[in-house]
């Protein structure tokens, strides 16, 4: 049974008894965009002990609002009252709420487009608040006063800057104009509803639309203060012809591709985020220089993912592409070993698209790109790190005590490996007897 069928049997179960139901906002939104709808709900004249006296085993989370969540063929479908909502004293939720029409309901939801109801046996569209007009001109729009309807909810600046970036719709300048003047609503909003809009963002294809809409909006502000300093932040005309480092940023993000992965994404709006901290100018030449932008880099970034509740795995993935970022230019140089060790990062492949783009957007060099990328194929048939031939219990074996010179022992084996030059256990046996020798010595 697919979402709609379960929705359209909860409705016919409310229809039946007499009330009035519809499907409410996003799905019907989705619908007529030609976008498969995540999920379903219903609006309807029932109030909640109603509900939940025709749906078995509903979950009275929201009752209190008039909502009910519901379960048929494996589905959950939000089922609400008609309601008009009281003040929101908190930027959240309103302190009360009163059962009211469709045509009351309708004007309080966020954007036109969400506010429109759909009759479900017929498939008919319900429009009290013109959004029908704006989903055919592709234009999002505050239903009423926008900055009364931002002040109920300041996740909504975020979820207006969300839907015009994945939907690809023009803002209307007066909901425009209350983004700005309502951006500091955001400072009351819990930073993870706000990671997760975000996330959103920087993960639709039009990422570099929504990032820029976000920096004119002052919404960025409010989430990663540190980007804004990127803009206006010089670079070396002769490695950087596009301009600044936000420009530079923003051409990268559009450069991905439109799946890319939230890391990715992450990770190439901050891997330049300590290049205006870091930037100086030689007194002779006037060369620009961001020396030991990808160290601070990589701590700014930790401490901006952490600050926005992202989860650990995140963060461990993010930091290190930012902070080897600048080592690509070296790959040339670096004996097999290393070059092998440096390839066997878990998030390689992300730092490759990280690599390209950053050259893409800049200079163009694809040399050590096409290096990698022909490594790669030349590696493809063992792992770049093989298992050990020797380990610590050999070490012991031969007498020594554990300690930080196991590890370095331990290493050069395995470099010696990798180089191709020991290839067999007992070589390695032999070269680690030699070098326990040393270290007893």
């Amino acid at each position: 049974m697919s979402a709609r069928d379960a929705a359209l049997a909860l409705a016919h179960r409310l229809t039946a008894a007499g009330y009035e139901a519809l499907f409410a906002g996003g799905c019907v939104r989705d619908r007529l965009l030609g976008r498969e709808p995540k999920d379903y709900d219903i609006a309807t004249s029932a109030r909640p002990g109603e509900v939940l006296k025709l749906c078995p085993g509903a979950n009275e989370v929201g009752a209190h609002f008039g909502v009910v969540i519901a379960r048929h063929g494996g589905h959950h479908v939000e089922i609400a009252t008609f309601r008009t909502d009281g003040s929101y004293k908190d930027g959240r939720r309103p302190e009360s709420v009163e059962f009211s029409t469709p045509e009351e309901d309708a004007r309080r939801r966020d954007f036109t487009m969400n506010g429109l109801f759909e009759r479900p046996e017929s498939g008919e569209v319900i429009d009290h608040v013109g959004g029908l007009a704006d989903l055919k001109a592709g234009v999002l729009r505050a239903i009423g006063d926008p900055v009364a309807r931002f002040s109920e909810d300041g996740l909504r600046l975020l979820r207006a800057a969300r839907f015009a970036t994945v939907l690809g719709f023009e803002i209307e300048p007066v909901t425009l104009a209350a983004m700005a003047k309502c951006s500091g609503l955001l400072d009351k909003i819990s930073p993870e509803r706000i990671r997760d809009e975000f996330s959103k963002i920087l993960t639709a294809p039009r990422r570099r639309t929504g990032v820029e809409l976000l920096v004119a909006t002052g919404l960025m502000a409010h989430i990663v203060p540190e980007f804004l300093k990127t803009i206006g932040c010089e670079q070396p005309p002769e490695w950087h012809p596009e301009g600044d480092v936000f420009t530079h940023t923003c051409i990268m993000l559009e450069m991905l591709g439109p799946d890319a992965p939230l890391e990715l994404c992450l990770a190439v709006l901050l891997h330049d985020i300590a290049k205006p901290p870091c930037q100086t100018f030689d007194d002779d030449s006037g060369r620009i220089r961001f020396n030991g932008h990808d160290a601070m880099g990589a701590e700014m970034a930790d401490t901006i993912l952490r600050r926005l509740k992202y989860p650990n795995g995140t963060i461990h993935a993010v930091v290190p592409m930012v902070a080897r970022h600048m080592q690509f230019m070296n790959v040339k140089q670096m004996r097999t070993a290393k070059l092998k060790r440096f390839m066997s990062e878990p998030n390689f492949a992300g730092e490759m698209e990280l690599h390209r783009v950053d050259c893409g957007s800049s200079n163009g060099f694809t040399d050590n790109y096409e290096f990698l990328t022909a490594k790669a194929d030349e590696f493809a048939n063992e792992p770049l790190i093989p298992p050990p031939l020797v380990t610590g219990r050999d070490l012991i074996g031969l007498g020594l005590k554990p300690g930080p010179r196991f590890k370095e022992i331990l290493e050069l084996i395995e470099t010696e490996q990798l180089e191709g030059r020991i290839l067999d256990r007992e070589p390695a046996l032999e070269y680690l007897k030699e070098l326990a020798a040393v270290t007893s010595a």
